[in-house]
């Protein structure tokens, strides 16, 4: 409920907004807008009201899949035909210069745009930019036989590549090393670098199980929930995971892989003794004092019931701080950087891999925590804002960037596109947009259902 709660005020802001800047616009030259709405309303709406005066309706409708501003004049998706039949009026979108047209037209993605960068200005200045340095990773990483093929060993310490230096462990570590000719390294102490094909595909890099890359976490244990399995078969404080069924454990990395082939016997089993025999293991276990090895049942979800010390408590975080005025330019240097990285990542939805990681509602919904928190509340609204702009800005009809696209060709030949061709312009763009949301809500169902 509250990952729900969240996606809610999120996307209420960010529509809002937006059609607040189609809103201002049309106001600005004139245009009359018949509604304004947050979330749609067909057949009915949940609160509505028109000032006395006012052209317009506002109002909040109950399927909150995005939100509209009916303007005069304008083939949208309401499509209201009928209007256009009848005489144009000086109030109308359509009789306006194009240069208006194409500013109430832009205008939502433009708003977005401007308050993702100030969004990401304001979280540098209140909480700075704390991050943990690869280069002080001492404990190096975990790479997956594939990045082994490469050269790379386990517990080697990243450093950088021959683009730039590595800065924190995160998405952009990935795409540099899927980019790289040359990755720098230290190993046992002594600096040395590892040749790369340069030409990596990022998005099998992070779908690989394991990943191609993961910190290093020792199988130490740092406290152990009371009732679980590792409480029952005496697991404490400081003992360290030895072996997982015989396979020799040299990392909580390790463990977490061989959990990850139990999962995949789980779901194979069709009797409840196929899914206890899943869940049942042999863990050796222990310290310099004692080693102990013993069978336990792991709980249905796959868990023993001890915890490791966290990335930060491991090494010391890096906080910069920003100044008020600072944190602009910061903020817009990181928005743009947010923004450049989505463009060139969608390469990969154009693969069937890509295609499989298309997420909807649910997907993005989980990208916010169970537990409320402003810090990752506002960057996830920045981004969503990000992506929203860059989305809306696409030249497919129905969206702002089709109106765009056909606002720039009357300008450039001097001739508008025929209401008749607009229509069904309109109807072909909403086909897509529609078909967009259903394959990416389909993914999500896939996944819950474990099919996907």
């Amino acid at each position: 409920m509250i990952k729900l709660a969240q996606l809610i005020l999120a996307l209420s802001i960010l529509i809002l907004l937006h059609e607040g800047g189609h809103f201002f616009f049309a106001k600005l030259f004139g245009i009359r807008v018949e509604k304004f709405y947050m979330f749609f309303d067909w057949k009915f709406s949940l609160f509505k009201f028109k000032p006395k005066n006012s052209d317009t309706e506002y109002g909040i409708g109950w399927i909150p899949l995005g939100g509209y501003c009916k303007i005069s004049g304008m083939i949208d998706e309401s499509f209201d035909t009928e209007q256009m039949k009848r005489p144009a009026q000086p109030w109308e979108f359509r009789t306006k210069p194009a240069w208006q047209r194409l500013l109430v037209m832009i205008g939502g993605v433009l708003v977005n745009f401007l308050l993702a960068l100030f969004i990401y200005s304001m979280i540098l200045f209140y909480w700075g930019e704390t991050y943990i340095p690869v280069k002080d990773m001492t404990l190096g990483m975990k790479f997956n036989q594939e990045a082994k093929s490469y050269g790379f060993k386990d517990g080697d310490i990243l450093i950088g590549t021959d683009k730039r230096a590595f800065k924190d462990f995160s998405a952009d570590l990935y795409r540099d090393i899927s980019e790289a000719k040359r990755v720098d390294i230290i190993r046992d102490g002594k600096a040395m670098s590892i040749n790369m094909p340069g030409e990596l595909n990022m998005l099998n890099m992070f779908k690989a199980d394991p990943a191609f890359v993961r910190p290093l976490m020792p199988a130490v244990v740092d406290s152990v929930l009371p009732g679980t399995p590792a409480a029952k078969i005496g697991m404490k404080k400081g003992d360290k995971i030895l072996a997982f069924n015989g396979a020799p454990i040299d990392s909580y990395n390790e463990f977490i892989n061989q959990l990850g082939r139990r999962q995949d016997l789980l779901l194979t089993s069709k009797t409840a003794a196929d899914s206890l025999k899943a869940r049942t293991v042999v863990i050796a276990f222990g310290n310099d004092a004692r080693v102990d090895t013993t069978a336990v049942t792991l709980t249905p979800d796959l868990k023993l019931g001890f915890a490791i010390q966290s990335m930060a408590d491991l090494y010391k975080p890096v906080t910069q701080e920003y100044g008020f005025f600072e944190s602009f330019p910061a903020g817009v240097k990181y928005g743009c950087h947010v923004l450049g990285t989505y463009i060139d990542d969608l390469k990969y939805v154009f693969t069937a891999e890509g295609a499989k990681s298309l997420g909807g509602f649910g997907t993005i919904g989980n990208l916010f925590p169970a537990e409320w928190d402003w810090y990752i509340f506002w960057r996830m609204t920045a981004f969503l804002s990000i992506i929203l702009a860059f989305m809306n800005i696409l030249p497919i009809p129905a969206l702002d960037g089709g109106h765009v696209l056909f606002l720039l060709y009357e300008m450039i030949t001097r001739r508008k596109p025929s209401e008749e061709f607009m229509i069904r312009a309109e109807y072909v763009g909403f086909g897509i947009v529609l078909l967009l949301l259903v394959v990416a809500n389909l993914n999500d169902i896939l996944r819950g259902l474990g099919i996907m």
